[in-house]
């Protein structure tokens, strides 16, 4: 490839914090890390936050792939070797020492370290030019400001977003105009144990994109159905119904919408591993899981025990601090499930001594999710709240400790991401949702629809 057709990629800290292997992500183009970012990373690999090891793994990226390079090719460029996973890597890592540069016409004052990065990029735009240079930063206002320094090219890193817009976020249904029964000819109707099946050509849904769990509802009938199962010529719909789904059961909680109605049951359904809930603050995503978790666990004995577990901001500094056992420590970060437990007992004649019984009965237990890497977790109904804060990596680490018999349920709201390092198409729960749409395992609900009041309602449509 000509060299100059070959871009050259500048990459900011904060991009090899988000994803410590990026310098893979670049394909035939080329990869410069300023002296700066690497100072950068020096200063936080040892801070006691999950960023921390990030920043682990991204120098430890860089010495494997520089490692055993001179100083004079490391400054001109060592070649990428291509991995299993991205065989089309085929450009090059240079290290950039932009403390040497020093062009006071045209660079910003050198007092930050993102101005000392963009100086380096404005630096390497000016002495390479035609060729291509491309300041690559997740931070907003230092693409401002790399913009307004002079710099031509300036992008976000998108590599590893799955969806552009969260409105194009998978929901989980579809939902049909009119009849759904209107739209078809015929179709093939059997009975497979208690459960209607109906086989459709797909020929009919052509233009529908179906995934396996996905509910189909329509506006105009009774029809409510989840898809079984697909391949190139039929759909295999099992048939629930509306009214058989709003009369679902679940510790004396009913569904107050067809989408609760849905959420209930994927929830109840033994032969679905894992069910994502996501929706606006108030639509029923806690209180329906923790109702779910103690019908199948004290009613039905599907589960052995209740683990409820959170991502809990700057948990390895302040949990210490903390009085009590590691579920003592974390009731202030899961008030919202006492919270559910006080709801769903609050009619008891006793209710402090209902949910004392029931969370022993139950099991229930508090986990933080710094404690789950290297667990095992059999015969449980594990729900982990506000998944919304945590990235795909620390995702990955809880539903990797699944184990035989155990259920996992992801709630959170995209809308109300805490993390400085996260946006809602970044976020681990639009990984989940986007990854584990086709798994026959799994199931996500859209829970539309503000049930917790009329003033919420109002405050989640109006401000």
């Amino acid at each position: 490839m000509d060299p100059n057709a070959r871009k050259l990629f500048v990459l900011d800290t904060n991009v090899l914090l988000h994803e410590p292997l990026a310098v893979y992500s670049f394909k035939e183009h080329d990869v410069v890390v300023p002296m700066t970012v690497l100072e950068e990373l020096d200063q936080i690999k040892d801070r006691k936050r999950d960023v921390s090891r990030d920043a682990r793994v991204a120098i430890r990226t860089l010495e494997n792939l520089l490692g055993g390079a001179t100083p004079e090719e490391i400054v001109a460029g060592v070649p990428i070797e291509a991995r299993d996973n991205q065989p089309d890597v085929s450009g090059s890592l240079a290290i950039f020492p932009d403390h040497q540069i020093h062009s006071p016409g045209q660079s910003l004052p050198g007092d930050h370290n993102d101005n000392l990065i963009i100086n380096a990029a404005l630096h390497l735009q000016q002495t390479l030019a035609p060729r291509q240079v491309v300041l690559v930063t997740k931070d907003i206002n230092m693409r401002l400001k790399a913009k307004g320094a002079g710099m031509e090219l300036v992008e976000d890193y998108r590599t590893d977003q799955l969806i552009d817009d969260i409105r194009f976020l998978t929901t989980g249904f579809r939902q049909f105009e009119g009849n759904f029964w209107d739209k078809l000819g015929e179709c093939n109707t059997e009975m497979v144990g208690r459960h209607t099946h109906h086989k459709l050509p797909r020929s009919v849904l052509a233009d529908e994109p179906l995934f396996t769990n996905q509910y189909l509802i329509d506006e105009d009938s009774d029809f409510c159905a989840r898809v079984a199962k697909i391949d190139d010529e039929t759909v295999d719909l099992i048939d629930f119904g509306r009214e058989r789904l709003m009369h679902l059961d679940a510790w004396g909680i009913r569904p107050r919408n067809i989408y609760q109605g849905m959420a209930l049951q994927a929830l109840l359904d033994p032969d679905i591993d894992m069910v994502v809930l996501t929706g606006p603050a108030g639509c029923g995503k806690t209180l329906l899981a923790m109702a779910a978790a103690l019908e199948t666990v004290v009613e039905r004995n599907q589960y052995e025990k209740v683990i409820v577990t959170r991502n809990t901001p700057e948990i390895a500094e302040s949990i210490g601090f903390l009085p009590g056992t590691e579920e003592e420590k974390m009731a202030p970060w899961l008030a919202a499930i006492t919270d559910t437990l006080e709801v769903l007992h609050k009619h008891d004649e006793n209710p402090t001594g209902s949910m004392n019984y029931i969370m022993e009965k139950a099991n229930v237990q508090f986990k933080s999710v710094n404690f789950m890497r290297g667990r095992s977790i059999q015969n449980s109904f594990v729900i982990l709240d506000e998944c919304q804060n945590l990235t795909a990596s620390q995702i990955k680490t809880i539903i990797t400790r699944m184990g035989e018999g155990s259920k996992l349920v992801c709630s959170g709201n995209l809308a109300q991401i805490d993390s400085n390092y996260l946006t809602a198409v970044t976020s681990g729960l639009t990984y989940i949702v986007e990854r584990f749409k086709d798994f026959e395992g799994s199931a996500n609900v859209f829970l539309n629809g503000v049930q917790r009041s009329r003033l919420a309602e109002f405050a989640e449509e109006r401000l």
